[in-house]
């Protein structure tokens, strides 16, 4: 065995260098909080389907889950991957067996004993399929045996998941994985306790009394549909380290409404303010935020559907697109135009993984010309006989806005007809699962730093995967990416298999996110991830 780093450096290396969200301030100590409120309230503009951290996928849960949870590892404000509740870990020589041990004393936030044996009980849930955990994924591609369990053809002592005593953690995974530490600082390696679960089923996340976590905070108060608060956690093993006393998410759906209420100081920071300030906030609000993510916003696109399943159609419709309008004109952001599935963002040897890339025959502006002919050639010349496209959305004012304009430039360039229709999120993301949709609103932010966590979204038989697309050679070089030690050979397997799904253009890409948000510059030693993860633990009012 050989020991591990107690701090690694993750593979992204992006900045965050804004003050607001900087390290912990050696000099700040209670004594300089004293008289101080340590209580905030940050607005949420998306209400989550849940906020069970074995069962969501949802980012609209991000804010609750890496602050009420922790895993074995996290990460620190430079994108680093650190120890969380694992002090120390082992990894085999073929790198195949992880050995955590966790710290001592570990506790629930209702005070009982937190043990190894809750992590295993934890993860073969995310494998129960009754469970229907939307990332079981992260364990039937990793783990050794989870996939055969999972699918019901192997059995429980096959699965590479074992706690030899309470301290002690070993996983063991199908072949050498060299990102899988990164995989581990998301919510779905968070452990949740059995006791609570097997008395409440699905309902022990809807009320105070019953949720039970593990992290520097814990649920004090649930008001459904209007705000969760959350509490410093007196069980939490860095307690002497977290500073808020309270947290209130309050949920306020339109962002001009949340601005409003942050700019009269009612309300110390939100998550979406609406694009059409972005302008006058980055240039007059001290409480406006960007930082880079590692995430791509795209449209799905139906082939199973005529006439998409042409591929002269579905390019038609992706070189009519003119990114450059979207971004400036309907965002009014600092994102940027995206060709291609993976984000920008992970470097290797000063590389990052975007460039040199193709565009895939797109461009930034609409390529209106090679559009139209391309729809020519599919037998619909200026757009006769095209049937009215079907495109739908999740309830938001600012991809409403999206998609509308996406409808003018489809007209506009290739004189076709779309009907647009909108649901909640959880409605309209079911419809999405069972393919019921024409073209629709999609889009990944990364789960972990590396390009796999986009990849995969688009291998056959992966949950994750909605986008209609199918290919064993894609599979195949995927599946040889993950595996592979030289991480020189794995990004060129990476590339490869994003050019095949690309070139068979299986998604619409619009463009690379940042992310954009406001905290009062009160609110101090907060940060957020390039995964859009946003960290509480360490941050305190001034």
């Amino acid at each position: 065995m050989k020991k591990a780093v107690v701090c690694i450096t993750g593979f992204l290396l992006l900045s965050l260098a804004f003050s607001a969200c900087g390290g912990r301030t050696a000099g700040t100590d209670s004594a300089a909080l004293q008289g101080k409120s340590q209580k905030i309230i940050f607005a949420l503009q998306n209400v989550p389907d849940g906020l069970d951290p074995g069962i969501t996928n949802n980012s609209f849960a991000a804010p609750f889950l890496f602050n009420l949870f922790e895993g074995l590892i996290t990460y620190d404000k430079d994108n680093n991957i650190i120890p969380a509740l694992a002090e120390s870990w082992t990894i085999s020589d073929d790198g195949t067996v992880y050995t955590f041990r966790l710290r001592a004393g570990l506790k629930w936030s209702d005070g009982s004993p937190l043990t190894a044996r809750d992590f295993v009980y934890s993860y073969f849930r995310v494998l129960d399929p009754k469970v229907a955990a939307q990332y079981s994924v992260m364990f039937t591609d990793f783990v050794k045996g989870a996939e055969e369990y999972y699918n019901g053809t192997g059995s429980r002592d096959q699965v590479g998941i074992a706690a030899p005593d309470d301290n002690t953690l070993i996983l063991t995974l199908k072949g050498p994985t060299p990102f899988f530490l990164g995989i581990l600082g998301m919510w779905t390696f968070s452990p949740v306790k059995q006791a609570v679960v097997d008395q409440e089923g699905e309902r022990w996340t809807l009320s105070a009394n019953t949720f039970v976590s593990n992290g520097p905070f814990k649920v004090s108060d649930i008001k459904l549909g209007e705000s969760v608060t959350a509490v410093k956690n007196e069980y939490y093993w860095d307690a002497a380290n977290v500073r808020l006393e309270e947290i209130v998410f309050r949920y306020i759906l339109e962002p001009a409404t949340a601005l409003t209420a942050l700019e009269a100081g009612e309300i110390d920071g939100l998550r979406f303010p609406p694009a059409s300030e972005t302008a006058r906030l980055k240039s007059q609000s001290d409480a406006f935020r960007a930082v880079p993510s590692f995430a791509t916003t795209y449209y799905l696109i139906n082939r199973n559907v005529k006439p998409f399943d042409d591929v002269r159609v579905r390019k038609a419709l992706s070189m009519a697109i003119d990114r450059e309008d979207i971004i400036s004109n309907v965002l009014q952001s600092s994102d940027t135009p995206a060709f291609g599935l993976v984000s920008p963002g992970y470097v290797l040897d000063g590389e990052d993984f975007r460039d040199g890339r193709p565009n895939y025959g797109l461009s930034s502006t609409a390529d209106v010309e090679g559009a139209r002919k391309l729809l020519a050639e599919a037998g619909y010349p200026d757009g006769q006989g095209f049937p009215t496209i079907q495109l739908s959305y999740y309830t938001d004012r600012t991809v409403r806005s999206i998609v509308e304009a996406l409808q003018q430039m489809w007209k506009k360039n290739l004189n076709i007809n779309t009907e647009i229709s909108t649901q909640e999120w959880a409605v309209y993301y079911d419809a999405v699962q069972r393919m019921d949709y024409q073209i629709g609103a999609m889009g990944w932010g990364g789960d972990y730093l590396h390009p796999m966590t986009f990849l995969t979204t688009m291998t056959s038989n992966n949950p994750t995967n909605v986008t209609s697309y199918s290919n064993a050679q894609y599979d195949a070089l995927v599946a040889a990416a993950q595996m592979e030690v030289d991480p020189v050979k794995a990004v060129a397997l990476m590339q490869e298999a994003e050019d095949m799904a690309m070139e068979d253009v299986s998604i619409l890409p619009l463009y690379h996110r940042s992310i954009v948000f406001m905290m009062a510059p009160h609110v101090k030693d907060f940060y957020m991830t390039p995964l859009a993860n946003l960290y509480f633990r360490s941050a305190y009012v001034e």
